[in-house]
């Protein structure tokens, strides 16, 4: 049965959201309903989603890059909702919120046990992860923040490969991938809290596009993660000048001088990954520059980086990008060189 008064939606925003998702939801949800109707004037206009802005405190402040916020509402004041949106943060990838917003925590945990639907997009699942909500639960962020999940939310099941994911079977804590996944996830609380078709509208509207393929032929896969142990560190650099070689393994534990066993367990301990993954992701990631700035054939870009069995090279490809070779070089064709 649909309902007659709006949907209540609560935004978060806090000093470090970013201010282009905070409004850009805020706009597609109360557009929702209305901006097709208003435009090809077929329909008597709706208004699905009731959204407000609410913060810690509800005094006007600055957002990310300076932009002002206003909220309507503050934490304390404690307004009914139906939905909890978390748009995303601007953090850096080692940077957590430990100790910096107790009370949303709290308020978080309590909006989620009366029974409000909790959505986060982007970084946005770093506040989800800080307040407890995620523990035990799968979930995912923007890729570059998966160290960060291994390191302080350790209790979190990481996913980064897809732009959306639900936590609880219940649906009602639903992660979303990159920056611009809030375009995903308002496609889906649309359809979902509206309907499919008005999702549709919305998104010819506003000409937001389902990342159906995930987040994976985005990902960077060479990532330097923060750790102490100097010996990994210098493997690392190492190679990153010498990824190419075919006995790369060997002689990056001679250069180590330690034992073979103790460094991939320390490698692995600091990384995140083992010395064969390590080394892949560095030629994976070389082969995407190729493909993305030349126009070499991929048989070519197998063998310029080191890996003479092609086929073996398109499947490792496909499995850590998610697409093949030529379905990368069209999906970024924009960047390649005439």
């Amino acid at each position: 049965m649909p309902r007659n008064s709006p949907i209540n939606v609560l935004v978060v925003a806090v000093p470090e959201t970013a201010g282009s998702a905070l409004y850009g939801m805020v706009d597609v949800l109360l557009s929702a309903g209305n901006i097709w109707q208003t435009l090809v004037r077929s329909e008597t206009e709706t208004q699905l989603f009731q959204v407000s802005i609410i913060s810690p405190e509800r005094a006007i402040f600055s957002c990310g890059n300076g932009i002002p916020v206003n909220p309507k509402y503050s934490i304390a004041e404690n307004p009914d909702a139906d939905i909890v949106i978390l748009p995303e943060l601007w953090l850096g990838p080692d940077e957590d919120l430990n100790g910096r917003y107790p009370e949303l925590m709290l308020w978080l945990r309590h909006k989620y046990k009366q029974g409000a639907t909790l959505y986060s997009a982007c970084s946005g699942s770093v506040m989800l992860a800080e307040s407890g909500l995620l523990d035990g639960c799968q979930a995912t962020s923007h890729w570059g923040y998966k160290d960060l999940f291994r390191v302080r939310y350790p209790k979190v099941h990481f996913c980064p490969e897809p732009n959306l994911v639900f936590a609880d079977p219940a649906g009602r804590i639903v992660t979303a991938g990159g920056t611009t996944s809030w375009h995903d996830l308002a496609i889906h609380i649309i359809s979902r809290h509206g309907s499919p078709g008005e999702a549709l509208r919305i998104a010819k509207v506003y000409l937001l596009k389902w990342h159906g393929e995930g987040q994976l032929p985005y990902a960077s896969l060479v990532r330097s993660a923060p750790h102490a142990d100097s010996v990994v560190r210098g493997c690392e650099q190492w190679l990153k000048e010498n990824y190419k070689q075919s006995n790369a393994v060997t002689q990056v534990v001679e250069q180590a001088k330690i034992p073979e066993r103790t460094l991939k367990r320390r490698f692995k301990a600091a990384t995140g990954a083992t010395l064969i993954e390590y080394i892949q992701n560095l030629r994976i990631e070389e082969a995407k520059t190729l493909l993305e700035t030349e126009q070499m054939p991929v048989d070519d870009i197998s063998v310029a980086v080191s890996y003479e069995d092609v086929s073996f090279f398109r499947r490792l490809f496909k499995r850590l990008t998610g697409l093949t070779p030529s379905q990368y070089r069209r999906m970024f064709k924009p960047v390649v060189g005439e």
